[in-house]
């Protein structure tokens, strides 16, 4: 996005032997907890894998019924990030509030062992994905810190990377403990909560520990800085940057349609079998891995912003490769490559580009913000396209759905030309 780089972290500046010989382009740090998302990952996937199935083939929950569940599942996350993020920024230490974030998600897979109702699975999906909200803003804080500003696109890539390897292991890893196991379902809910408290061990012994540095006035002794203030963190959004940067992640996100309804129009256009279904999500997790850290270092080089644009380009190609393609067999191929291809000129970009744009104090908040403004608009695009395909059809939600990016990204792109990103 249009970013002026102006807060990096000072030692950056004042230590000299950091900016002579050699540096590594990604701090340990940002690898530790690239392997901490990963382990995680493999775990979360594991039960996102089999969760339709168990609910309606063995519950017998309805559609209707899932439907709540999974609306619960994705949508308590964005909106508990503004809690996750103040809350670190206060207490100034982000290990503590990610820590807590991990160790709440693992705690509910056993959990899952003993739910049968679906107020007993709402209120565990509820808490794991309130887990899931609390560690996402201090993460990607610590990863932002630990980073010079040239670099922030590169390090957020390979934190998706490997973020993503976890989120492909997981389906597989589900898919080959049902085979073994004569009580699958079990067996996929405690294996899940055994590799959660794996990646809790790997951040609690590995992660350092450090709380953000106290600020100091010019003679070198403490400012007596108070801890931050809620009216500190929502005062962020009088940044006129950033306000800008949180309007448009949120504009597009309203016509960003979501993973699943893009599998159900390419299974339906092209002809998939059902068995061959939930290998759609590994395609664009595969080119998601691939892309991940050669585009977040092309951001830092050539702009967050237009690279950010890049990538809802690829994802409005898609559409029309969905809405006027011949349905031939490269058809799949050519959507999950476009849509793998948006992921990683997003997910990482727009975290990245919020390097400059907010002081290290508040860092973790400023994230929460612009994530939770883009996961609430994605939300609000899922439900509108649901009822846009139950009330026109499918072709004609995806038109509206591909009129209406087209037209945000064209704001977005006015709105993000005026200054000039640091590079």
């Amino acid at each position: 996005m249009y970013l002026t780089d102006r807060s990096a972290p000072p030692a950056a500046d004042s230590e000299p032997g950091r900016r002579r010989g050699l540096r590594p382009k990604v701090a340990p740090v940002v690898l530790v907890l690239g392997t901490v998302s990963l382990i995680t990952d493999i775990s979360s996937e594991m039960v996102t894998a089999v969760l339709p199935l168990y609910l309606v083939t063995t519950l017998g929950f309805s559609p209707l019924g899932f439907g709540t569940l999974d609306g619960v599942y994705n949508g308590v996350s964005a909106l508990v990030q503004l809690t996750g993020g103040h809350l670190a920024d206060r207490v100034r230490n982000h290990k503590l509030m990610a820590g807590l974030g991990y160790g709440l998600s693992a705690l509910c897979k056993p959990l899952l062992l003993l739910a049968s109702s679906l107020g007993t699975l709402g209120t565990v999906l509820a808490l794991d994905r309130t887990g899931k909200g609390l560690r996402t803003a201090p993460r990607d804080a610590m990863i932002s810190l630990s980073t010079p500003p040239e670099n922030q696109g590169r390090s957020f890539g390979v934190h998706r990377a490997m973020d993503t390897t976890g989120a492909m292991l997981g389906p597989l890893a589900a898919f080959l403990i049902l085979r073994a196991a004569a009580d699958g379902y079990d067996a996929v809910f405690g294996v899940s909560a055994c590799v959660a408290v794996l990646g809790v061990l790997v951040l609690v012994l590995f992660v350092p520990g450090r709380r953000q540095r106290a600020q100091t006035d010019e003679a070198g002794a403490p400012d007596g800085r108070q801890p931050v203030r809620l009216r500190e963190a929502l005062a962020l959004l009088r940044l006129p940057r950033l306000r800008a940067l949180a309007g448009c992640a949120a504009l597009l996100g309203l016509t960003t349609v979501s993973d699943a309804f893009v599998y159900l129009l390419l299974q339906r256009r092209v002809g998939i079998g059902e068995e061959w279904f939930p290998l759609l999500p590994l395609g664009t997790a595969a080119v998601f891995l691939l892309l991940a850290v050669p585009v977040g270092a092309l951001a830092d080089r050539v702009g967050r912003h237009r690279v950010f644009l890049a990538g809802h380009a690829g994802l409005l190609t898609g559409y029309a490769l969905l809405l006027w393609a011949p349905a031939t067999p490269a058809l799949p191929c050519l959507v999950l490559a476009l849509h793998g291809t948006f992921y990683a000129a997003t997910d990482g970009v727009l975290p990245a580009a919020l390097a400059g744009l907010v002081p290290e104090q508040l860092r973790a908040s400023g994230l929460a913000i612009v994530g939770t403004s883009q996961a609430l608009a994605r939300f609000c695009c899922s439900l509108a396209f649901g009822a846009a395909w139950t009330t026109w059809g499918d072709g004609r939600a995806l038109a509206g759905a591909a009129v209406g990016l087209l037209c945000c990204a064209a704001v977005a792109g006015m709105v993000l030309r005026p200054t000039k990103e640091a590079r």
